[in-house]
């Protein structure tokens, strides 16, 4: 299946490509297919895999409820792996973390019996040390300007004192794994918000990177 470069798609269409590269590529957890959606603060990851599980009928593991606070980044890559993953690649059914962010507790967890295909969506969902169990790495990137407008639109005062905090994190890990070079696709998501939302997608931008090295 091959695409070309910059080739300019309505997002729904780029989804649908997308849900066909994943069917089309080796399962690599267990008989899981999954497909890791990855990129910086505000890039449209939770819109996107959203998309991606209506698209699939699949479940989404958002990697938001597994860092455990603003400087959880690592932990949360962490517990995907242990928590999740590697459960799933054993072909016993995963116990996924839930953290509270309102509380600072965690809830108990969430039981994610093997499916055929899952979504994993957030920073560092493209890690190398989940890359073994990961059928099709997705990177999305927008303007740092669009991005911090989006996320500060969505979380609004909660998230504005940890920005930088958690983009130091974000920096730090995402230029450490070369995310972005190790992605198969790359998704623009770069449409202006609307004014009755914090965030849409509008057309994406699709790329295929064949053979990207993992």
């Amino acid at each position: 299946m091959t695409f070309a470069t910059g080739d300019a798609r309505p997002g729904l269409a780029a989804v649908r490509d997308l849900g066909a590269l994943l069917r089309a590529a080796p399962p690599g957890a267990g008989r899981t297919r999954v497909l890791a959606v990855d990129g910086r603060s505000g890039s449209g990851k939770s819109t996107v895999a959203a998309l991606l599980g209506d698209e699939l009928d699949a479940p989404v593991v958002s990697l938001e409820y597994l860092y455990g606070g603003w400087d959880g980044l690592e932990n949360g890559v962490d517990l995907l792996v242990s928590e999740v993953l590697v459960p799933l690649a054993a072909g016993r059914t995963a116990r996924v973390p839930h953290y509270d962010w309102v509380n600072t507790v965690w809830d108990d967890p969430i039981e994610l019996p093997p499916p055929d295909l899952l979504v994993v969506e957030g920073v560092g969902a493209g890690a190398r040390r989940a890359a073994r169990h990961t059928s099709v790495l997705v990177w999305l990137e927008a303007a740092d300007r669009t991005r911090r407008r989006r996320a500060l639109g969505r979380d609004g005062d909660t998230y504005l004192p940890h920005w930088e905090r958690w983009a130091a994190q974000e920096a730090e890990m995402l230029e450490r794994e070369a995310t972005r070079d190790r992605a198969d696709a790359i998704l623009r998501t770069d449409a202006a918000p609307e004014p009755s939302g914090p965030m849409a997608l509008g057309p994406l931008r699709f790329e295929r990177r064949p053979g990207a090295a993992r």
